[in-house]
């Protein structure tokens, strides 16, 4: 099948029965990636069997695209059922083959028993729906479970837990190929959070105050328009009107995280950005958004992406248009 050159293609497979929302997350945010007014990405929706293949709301949707469509892409995606199943072996085969073609692989919710299945998360960090999280353990004891993250990736597997979480996943992929300016205007563009990092917790043990996670809104988005500036626990308290120790509770609930991890991952993010999108030099990249100093920057950067902010700016040197996958550099 022919294709836009430069255009990333993505192969979707559909378990059965599919959960629908599982399918739309990569649909609808690979397909709001533009670059150099381009698609970035192509998605193509395919099942072992063409034709219709049900769903977790009774109803069949008809898929076109038969497992063929794995071969001719670079990332194949599981979106999973949103509970238990027994992955078809057709689908197993075919990332298997996948995998030994070396393409990058990942699953949303209960798509990460198909990989079980195919061995390829032996001795690999993965993640998956919480519910099903027990039982992948028992069925696949190889496998090193992260119980409570978003999302995991581990080489070119990743794995990803349940429903909006594969949100998150499909950010980080268009982050890693694209940059953190692409990820972020297709999050705005979504009207859905910027990119989290994986090791945010699935919610699964901290209940959402009454508001249902929107207590903070407002703080967030000040602080997100101060990033500049030295805030602390103390001024974000006191925005909010509350109490430092109510904040905090209030912020992890909605967030997962602490206020200042939360805090501290917009900083890098906006950091990303900057150095994709402007010539600033790094000390006034690091007093833009709140890092103080080039050295600290520099160690942020690293800690989070492997790379130094100069080695980040020449692989994202193309406003938000990647040179390439990125690649890991601490010098």
């Amino acid at each position: 099948m022919s294709r836009t050159p430069g255009v990333r293609r993505v192969a979707v497979v559909a378990a059965s029965p599919v959960s629908m929302f599982n399918l739309a997350i990569p649909e609808m945010l690979f397909g709001k990636v533009e670059v150099d007014g381009e698609p970035g990405y192509e998605v193509v929706i395919c099942a072992p069997e063409p034709g219709p293949v049900p769903t977790t709301g009774g109803l069949d949707l008809h898929v076109s695209r038969g497992l063929d469509a794995v071969r001719d892409a670079e990332t194949v995606l599981v979106a999973g059922t949103g509970q238990r199943y027994v992955p078809d072996p057709r689908t197993v085969a075919a990332l298997r083959e996948a995998a030994a073609a070396g393409k990058r692989i990942a699953s949303i919710c209960s798509g990460a028993f198909a990989l079980a299945e195919a061995g390829l998360l032996d001795g690999r960090r993965a993640t998956t729906y919480w519910e099903q999280a027990g039982e992948l353990r028992r069925r696949y004891p190889s496998l090193e479970l992260q119980g409570d993250v978003l999302y995991v990736q581990d080489g070119p597997i990743m794995t990803s837990s349940g429903y909006a979480a594969g949100i998150d996943l499909c950010l980080h992929i268009i982050r890693g190929d694209y940059g953190a300016a692409v990820a972020n205007r297709v999050a705005r563009l979504a009207l859905v959070a910027p990119v989290r990092p994986g090791g945010q917790t699935q919610f699964t043990q901290t209940p959402l105050p009454p508001e249902r996670g929107t207590a903070c809104a407002d703080t967030r988005g000040w602080a997100m328009r101060n990033l500049d500036k030295p805030l602390t626990l103390t001024d974000l308290a006191r925005h909010a009107g509350v109490s430092v120790r109510t904040l905090t509770r209030r912020f992890h609930a909605e967030s997962g995280v602490s206020p200042l991890q939360w805090l501290l991952h917009q900083r890098v993010e906006r950091a990303k950005e900057l150095l994709e999108t402007t010539t600033l030099p790094m000390d006034q990249v690091a007093r833009a958004c709140g890092l103080g100093t080039a050295d600290s920057l520099r160690s942020h950067l690293v800690r989070r992406t492997g790379l130094t902010p100069s080695a980040y700016r020449t692989q994202f040197d193309r406003r938000g248009t990647a040179a390439g996958p990125p690649t890991s550099s601490v010098a």
